[in-house]
């Protein structure tokens, strides 16, 4: 039972940054691909980065420059650090991993607020 947990999310004004973790929990297994996905109220989730095992990095446009994502691959372990936060970075944010077997671990998500 795998389970990705999400913490760092938190309330923070416009421009401020915040770092968000996920760590797996329960039986240990290697994740190819880890990333960070989103979704504010009223709007679908969106893909926001993902990293693979070998480093290749992936940010949708709104974020680019702006969010970095890392991870500890022996671990399991994902980091998405945002910075020149926006409001419209609000939302919850979940945490993904992906098997070399193409199983697909997500986290319960931590909730994101950017004041204006």
């Amino acid at each position: 039972q795998v389970r990705l947990v999400e913490s760092g999310g938190g309330l923070v004004q416009a421009g401020g940054s915040l770092r968000l973790s996920c760590a797996a929990s329960g039986t240990i297994v290697s994740i190819a691909v880890m990333g960070w996905y989103r979704q504010a109220p009223g709007k679908q989730r969106e893909l926001v980065a993902t990293i693979t095992s070998g480093a290749g990095t992936y940010y949708t446009d709104s974020v680019r420059d702006r969010f970095t994502i890392s991870r500890m691959g022996a671990k399991n372990t994902a980091f998405l650090e945002m910075n020149s936060l926006k409001p419209e970075d609000s939302g919850v944010y979940y945490c993904y991993g992906r098997s070399y077997r193409a199983v697909e671990y997500w986290g319960q998500g931590t909730q994101v607020t950017v004041s204006s």
